[in-house]
């Protein structure tokens, strides 16, 4: 479990979902990578796989909202690593489903008994005594009565027997009866995969060397400073993106998941920008 911050000079543990979250992003970020050192579309993933489209980008995304149940999510984690020629298995235990740690501080509980003195003690032993003779006498009452009742009914039940008449069943026609209708159903992944998206801009970067960059949205700035070798981060825009950087042989850029190329030559600036398609 990871211990993020402190308060009060005491760590506070993430929750199970913020965990689920910054895993789902690590594990992404590694299968983006992969798939793009390997010249695959999302596309040809989608043929490896038989997982839809969109939740392949959720993954890589590290959008959790957009994908089902964590065991759900973790098949397909398996499956996106297989494809990606990874050890499917190992990638996705490292998904939590379910909590397994629990707090190992025990709560001590003050009960009431401890706080009672001999003279309360001894009413309560008077009250329990007087309380489990009524339910005695109560339970010998009505174990009498229903003896009585029982005896009463087999009296009248020994007068009132009638032999019953011997017919014979009924025999169904088999062209009367109709088949039972079967139902259908429907996968996960075919009806996750019927929802439609609307026209975006995204760019993904990955960083070969450590660079400055500045990523402006609809004209709103989303991202400005340096980043380390080795970081993979998404943005989107419903319009435009601007990405900026002083070092654009080191960063290589996606627009919109296809395969990703270098900004430039090393060591100069290059400023890019990505307009959205327009809808029909």
């Amino acid at each position: 479990m990871k211990w993020p911050k402190k308060k009060n000079n005491q760590q506070v543990p993430l929750s199970l979902e913020q965990q689920r979250s910054e895993k789902l992003a690590e594990i992404g970020a590694q299968l983006w990578a992969s798939r793009q050192e390997q010249g695959l579309s999302l596309e040809q993933v989608v043929v490896l796989t038989r997982i839809p489209r969109r939740l392949l980008q959720a993954i890589e995304e590290g959008n959790l909202n957009d994908l089902p149940e964590p065991v759900y999510i973790q098949g397909f984690i398996r499956q996106f690593a297989d494809a990606m020629g990874l050890n499917g298995v190992q990638v996705a235990d490292t998904f939590p489903i379910n909590s397994s740690r629990a707090n190992s501080q025990s709560i001590r509980i003050n009960s009431p008994l401890n706080q009672l003195r001999p003279i309360h003690l001894y009413f309560l032993y008077v009250l329990l005594i007087v309380c489990s003779v009524n339910g005695l006498s109560q339970l010998l009452n009505q174990a009498v009565l229903q003896a009585n009742n029982s005896q009463s009914d087999t009296h009248s039940t020994q007068k009132s027997i009638v032999k019953p008449e011997l017919t014979e069943p009924k025999q169904v026609k088999p062209e009367l009866v109709e088949p039972k209708q079967s139902l259908e159903v429907q996968p996960v992944s075919d009806t996750l995969s019927g929802v439609k998206q609307g026209e975006i801009v995204q760019i993904g970067v990955t960083l070969k060397a450590s660079s400055w960059i500045r990523v402006i949205a609809d004209g709103k700035t989303q991202f400005e400073g340096t980043l380390p070798e080795g970081t993979h981060r998404i943005w989107k825009a419903q319009e435009e993106l601007t990405v900026k950087t002083d070092n654009a042989g080191g960063v290589l850029m996606s627009v919109n998941q296809e395969k990703a190329k270098e900004m430039g030559e090393p060591g100069k600036e290059e400023e890019v920008r990505i307009a959205a398609k327009p809808k029909f």
